[in-house]
């Protein structure tokens, strides 16, 4: 994985066609500028977490550790990518809330790998992935198009990485399939109080699949995110059956994950 990782590395000054010439609606660019500002946050999260791994680790799983430093840049590029488009015609990012970052903060405070791997990796990630896949797929310029597509390469590696990791963990140590349980249900319930994903990002992706205020495209826009969640509902239930878990307990799962995505 880590040699695959390096061999797929991509330099975000070459790779993303950041002089292409396009001028958008200026809500559609503001839309723009809140996801970014969006993906920007959860992939800072998505970056201190194997990064604070890492430094506990026996030097002994030098691959492992490879696979996690590389994962870090990864991160680290796609921060980087982000805040490129958000700032390619604005001069501010978008709005932040609380409810998304006690979200995050259960990730970045979880102590032990095996939950950390499932929570962020399986269901964060992998959600992300289909939230990556919308954005290409209705991008209304080719910098932001570029930027999904690549970053979901990368992120394909990290949910990879983490089934696998788990799928092993489960197979040597059953028990723990009912600690991972217990934590998408305490994520939850310490979450419950919390909007979830905020309004301004779910009207922006609304937007952005819609094309225009129209009512008739705004229409077709929400149906689109309506078709994305459950996309999302679907994909994570699928992950968490090939790691053994039961149609039950990879519905129930699935249904309680943050309504922040990652």
């Amino acid at each position: 994985m880590y040699a695959q990782a390096a061999a797929a590395q991509w330099d975000p000054a070459t790779a993303v066609p950041w002089e292409a010439e396009f001028e958008l609606p200026a809500e559609v660019e503001d839309a723009i500028v809140q996801v970014m500002t969006y993906l920007i946050e959860n992939e800072t999260a998505a970056l201190v977490v194997p990064s604070r791994f890492v430094a506990q680790m026996h030097p002994h799983f030098r691959e492992v550790m490879q696979v996690l430093a590389i994962q870090a840049a990864d991160e680290a590029r796609h921060i980087e990518v982000f805040t490129r488009r958000a700032s390619l015609k604005r001069k501010e990012l978008g709005l932040s809330t609380a409810g998304g970052q006690a979200s995050l903060q259960t990730l970045v405070d979880e102590p032990n790998f095996a939950i950390a791997a499932f929570l962020l990796s399986v269901l964060g990630e992998g959600t992300f992935l289909n939230l990556l896949w919308f954005l290409e797929r209705f991008a209304p310029d080719p910098v932001t198009a570029t930027v999904c597509r690549l970053a979901a390469q990368d992120e394909a590696r990290h949910v990879a990485f983490g089934m696998s990791h788990l799928r092993e963990h489960l197979q040597a140590q059953p028990s723990v399939a009912a600690t991972l349980m217990n934590s998408v249900r305490r994520r939850h319930e310490s979450l419950r109080h919390t909007t979830g994903l905020n309004a301004e990002v779910f009207d922006a992706l609304v937007l952005l699949a819609a094309g225009s205020w129209g009512c008739a495209d705004i229409g077709r826009g929400h149906g689109a995110v309506s078709a994305l969640k459950q996309e999302m509902h679907t994909a994570r239930t699928r992950r968490l059956l090939k790691l053994g878990f039961s149609d039950a307990d990879a519905e129930e799962m699935s249904a309680l994950h943050t309504r922040n995505f990652m």
